[in-house]
């Protein structure tokens, strides 16, 4: 052994550029529409989910990822020889790393990482992976490395909506019509040292292009534990405007050396609706 594969979650959301820089072997997650399944971000995209739901009523729903699809995936490359790093998605919001685990144990020279994160969150795991790879480090060494950073990781974002919250079940219906009402833009936080279990932050009022500039300073202004190294400006459908006033906000506030503005998967979309947007980064180490 000694060679390395980097594979991930599609989940990940680092986008075509960063996958190809880093080699990121994608074990993309299946959405259910109606009786038909998908390939997440292969022949399924979330305007599609989104369609899907406004148009004919039908909730799209992310399928259950099983040993068996964790063990075609990574036999081959065990197999001819390879070690496996592989990141998923948190813990606490789906069953992937358990089972992703299971089947590490029976193959062998496999190395989960639960992300305890998601979308761009478990992006940077993934890019700090891809950089422990490159100076050479050991499969386990980088693992232990990997899940000893991701508490370091910030990842938050603004809801415009919360009509796909409702319909999933994740807030009442009551809480959805009174949001709508008084213009409410929540903000869901993942709390890495709790299983990645998501929380509602700040609730700002008012239009995107008034919430966003204040969401982007509450997370960046006046701290210095930010790790300058990049940011990621992910969005599930948001216009332009959108991003371009949180890119604005960013450079304003913190000398980031690569920021990189990526699109949600569908798995992550379908839950939060469109014209959702995070700007998620790490802080620095210690």
């Amino acid at each position: 052994m000694g060679k390395i594969i980097l594979s991930a979650d599609s989940t990940c959301d680092i986008g075509p550029a960063l996958q190809k820089k880093y080699n990121v072997h994608y074990f993309h997650f299946h959405i259910q529409v109606g009786d038909q399944t998908y390939t997440d971000m292969v022949d399924i995209q979330p305007e599609d989910l989104y369609a899907a739901w406004r148009e004919k009523g039908i909730l799209p729903k992310t399928a259950a990822i099983t040993p068996d699809d964790y063990r075609g995936f990574f036999r081959q490359w065990v197999e001819d020889g390879f070690e496996v790093i592989h990141l998923n998605l948190g813990s606490g919001i789906s069953s992937a790393h358990q089972n992703c685990c299971l089947v590490a144990e029976e193959l062998g020279h496999v190395y989960p990482v639960d992300s305890a994160n998601l979308s761009a969150g478990l992006g940077h795991l993934v890019i700090k992976a891809g950089e422990l790879i490159r100076q050479g480090l050991p499969a386990p060494e980088i693992q232990a490395r990997l899940i000893a950073m991701r508490e370091r990781v910030q990842t938050s974002f603004i809801l415009d909506t919360l009509e796909f919250m409702k319909a999933g079940g994740r807030c009442s219906a009551v809480t959805a019509f009174g949001a709508n009402l008084l213009r409410l833009k929540p903000c869901i936080e993942v709390d890495s040292r709790d299983g990645s279990r998501m929380k509602i932050g700040k609730k700002y009022r008012g239009s995107m292009e008034k919430v966003l500039p204040e969401y982007v300073r509450d997370k960046l202004a006046d701290r210095g534990d930010v790790d300058l190294d990049r940011v990621m400006i992910v969005s599930s459908g948001s216009p332009d405007s959108d991003i371009q006033l949180a890119k604005d906000e960013v450079a304003r506030l913190a000398d980031f050396r690569e920021v990189y503005v990526t699109r949600a998967n569908g798995t992550i979309s379908t839950h939060c609706g469109p014209r959702t947007l995070g700007v998620i980064f790490m802080t620095k180490e210690g």
